[in-house]
């Protein structure tokens, strides 16, 4: 058990080749977005990220969610007391930080998505590297039926996924993808048995993990950034990132393993 096994709402181990596994209680992943269980595993995912030993990270929930939106009763008596603006931004200022941070961390992010993600929870999902997902899993929005506009980044990251027009579907029609659709629509990368589920998130995350800081960080940064930048601009991002990156110990382990023939063996870098 790592740092954060103490915490009720969530749990984490740390694994061999620098993979954390946050796994959300039964309770949390129903009612993930209540402070209660938000800002434990908040407090979970940034205590991991600060440790120089960690190089990805897996999330999971437990039983029939992966993560849920807001809270129904939470939202009703905020409505009530006339505190819903308050409460929405208190929580929209927890979680968009947490969805940047993934985005641009030189952490390997994958989601196992063993149950029914929506509201923030799919952001949350949409947020990570990579996606494993339970073939019982099930995606929705859920913003259109409470009358809200998306949120949780979903109208960001959805698109680059699966397409503008897709992304728009799915949210007018206030569609509930299933696993296979999903998977078919590109919102998900692969399905695994409930059984093998986080076994294969875990390794994904392994096999990502194992690459130098430069090359993890770089292209996540590059990739997010190629959607909104002229060919020129993105060009000289790459350049820059490349001549700082030939310049880490990591780029001299790479060309020495490659003229050795051998698998290259990165080290172990703190997030700068």
């Amino acid at each position: 058990s790592g740092p954060c096994s103490s915490i009720m709402p969530v749990s984490t181990d740390m694994l061999d080749g620098g993979v954390a596994v946050v796994t959300l209680s039964p309770a949390a992943s129903s009612n993930t977005f209540s402070p209660e269980h938000f800002d434990p595993f908040l407090s979970c995912l940034q205590e991991v990220m600060a440790n120089p030993s960690c190089r990805s990270v897996v999330i999971t929930g437990s039983g029939r969610f992966f993560s849920s939106g807001g809270n129904m009763d939470d939202f009703s008596d905020a409505i009530e007391n006339g505190n819903i603006g308050d409460i929405v931004q208190e929580m929209t200022d927890k979680l968009h930080p947490l969805l940047l941070k993934m985005r641009t961390s030189e952490r390997v992010f994958v989601c196992a998505i063993n149950g029914s993600a929506a509201g923030g929870g799919l952001g949350l999902a949409l947020a990570s590297d990579y996606r494993v997902c339970s073939p019982e899993a099930k995606l929705a929005s859920a913003f259109f039926r409470l009358g809200l506009s998306p949120d949780g980044g979903m109208t960001w990251l959805l698109p680059r996924l699966v397409g503008n027009q897709v992304a728009r579907k799915f949210f007018f029609n206030s569609e509930v993808w299933t696993a296979e659709q999903a998977l078919d629509y590109g919102a998900v990368d692969e399905l695994a048995d409930p059984s093998a589920l986080l076994d294969r998130a875990i390794e994904v995350a392994r096999d990502w993990g194992k690459w130098s800081v430069s090359s993890r960080k770089g292209t996540k940064q590059l990739l997010d950034a190629s959607t909104s930048t002229f060919f020129e601009t993105q060009l000289h991002f790459e350049q820059s990132l490349m001549i700082a990156s030939s310049q880490t110990a990591d780029f001299v382990e790479g060309v020495t393993s490659f003229k050795l023939k051998r698998e290259p063996s990165f080290g172990w870098f703190e997030e700068e």
